[in-house]
């Protein structure tokens, strides 16, 4: 095992830099301080090649111009909250409404476009560090946030969360990767096999925020529950699918107990290349690339078009401080946010 460090880019003023972890079996993850981002992710197919299986930038230029969240952390509450309001304890905070100025996403995008600090921990193992201060984007409290990227040579990449706040606050963390195990630059993904340990989804209005209903998968296009590939149902005659162009909902995962259980399993066809997708908290994210269309290029020019990536995000449900009678988000001064979650590949 070995971490190799090195100047990425600048970013006003401040040096970016990336860490590349390599493990015994040839497999590669590069993060950089930008959004505590994971940047590449180089690994084995059925072939014998090595390929990078994230879609992103491969520029600093890149992510801060033309990035889409991919790869990077968000916070400080990851997903929407309806018209950037929630009460804590009987005071109202509003934030900011980044999403078409009527929704507040991914915390305003406030963790994701800030310069974290990234430190070499052990010899497969980086923590990034980032202190958000009260009231930014509206958010209370001052938050000191840590996420430690680690890899194994069984080929799992583990990502562990903490966070604590100096005043009640909301806390939601994630990875946004954007994944096409089949390569960036392979096209589409409609032809990956997923399944989702999920009985339930969050269904969502015409601006993707939950109406409250939490419906059973059974009988509809949002049925994971056996493997299917993602290509099958996206194109029903569904309001949800209208309603997200597509794949851009939580599911509830079923049994969901605080422990660590398995969210989702994804398989490419062409690599041969499975991923599965384990948390210890109650939701995952499907979103397909919906909102791509080719107009930005990414990794050696290759345009990001629509459904040319997945991202398995996750999280609590979206909206959850406006929803009491979901699982939690609020955290009390002092107390700590600690979340787990392991993408472990395989052929």
């Amino acid at each position: 095992m070995s971490i190799k460090k090195s100047l990425y880019g600048n970013l006003n003023g401040k040096d970016v830099n990336a860490f590349v972890i390599e493990n015994n079996c040839g497999t590669k993850v590069q993060l950089i301080e930008k959004g505590a981002t994971l940047d590449k992710l180089i690994i084995k197919d059925k072939n014998g090649n090595f390929i990078d299986i994230i879609v992103g930038h491969d520029s600093l230029d890149g992510h801060v111009n033309r990035g889409d969240y991919q790869g990077v952390i968000v916070g400080q509450y990851a997903n929407r909250i309806k018209d950037g309001k929630f009460s804590i304890d009987g005071t109202e905070y509003n934030v900011t409404c980044n999403e078409k100025g009527i929704t507040c996403l991914h915390g305003g995008g406030e963790y994701s476009s800030a310069v974290w600090c990234g430190e070499e921990i052990s010899e497969n193992a980086v923590l990034f560090t980032y202190h958000s201060p009260d009231g930014t984007e509206g958010f209370p409290g001052n938050v000191d946030v840590k996420v430690t990227y680690t890899l194994t040579d069984n080929n799992d990449l583990e990502l562990e969360y903490r966070a604590v706040s100096d005043k009640k606050t909301v806390i939601n963390l994630t990875n946004h990767a954007y994944f096409n195990l089949n390569g960036f630059d392979s096209g589409d993904v409609l032809s990956h096999t997923v399944k989702i340990n999920a009985d339930r989804f969050t269904a969502i209005d015409e601006v993707s925020i939950p109406t409250g209903e939490l419906p059973e998968v059974k009988g509809t296009p949002f049925d994971f529950t056996e493997e299917k590939t993602i290509g099958r149902d996206i194109n029903a005659d569904s309001l949800q699918l209208k309603n997200g162009n597509g794949y851009d909902h939580n599911f509830c995962i079923s049994g969901f107990d605080g422990t660590l259980k398995t969210a989702a399993v994804a398989k490419a066809d062409k690599s041969g290349i499975t991923m599965e997708v384990k948390t210890d908290l109650p939701g995952v994210q499907l979103y397909t690339g919906n909102f791509l269309d080719g107009s930005v290029k990414g990794k050696n020019g290759v345009p990001m078009t629509q459904r040319c990536a997945f991202c398995l995000e996750t999280q609590v449900y979206p909206d959850t401080p406006n929803h009491p009678e979901w699982p939690g988000c609020i955290y009390d001064a002092g107390e700590e946010y600690i979340s787990h979650t392991v993408f472990s590949f395989s052929l």
